[in-house]
């Protein structure tokens, strides 16, 4: 991990596209700008964390029983 030490108003740069602000310190809170192309997804941490568990949940519970009938279907290509 990289640790670094920015005032307010100054910034950090994540590759070439995304931009992190430091835009006001405020006793243990710090409020963060964050500019980075639409496609980047920016999750906080606690609700990425909450992703990630729900999509492992639901690997887990994903029932494989029905795909032994797809054997018996008889698919025809027609071109």
């Amino acid at each position: 991990m990289l640790v670094l030490t920015r005032k307010p108003g100054e910034r950090l740069m994540i590759g070439d596209n995304i931009v992190l602000t430091v835009v006001e310190v405020k006793g243990d809170n710090i409020r963060i700008g964050i500019d980075a192309p639409r496609e980047v997804k920016v999750y906080r941490g606690e609700i990425y964390d909450a992703i990630v568990a729900e999509n492992r949940q639901a690997a887990l519970a994903t029932d494989l029983t029905g795909l032994d009938k797809l054997k018996a279907v008889d698919v025809k290509k027609t071109i």
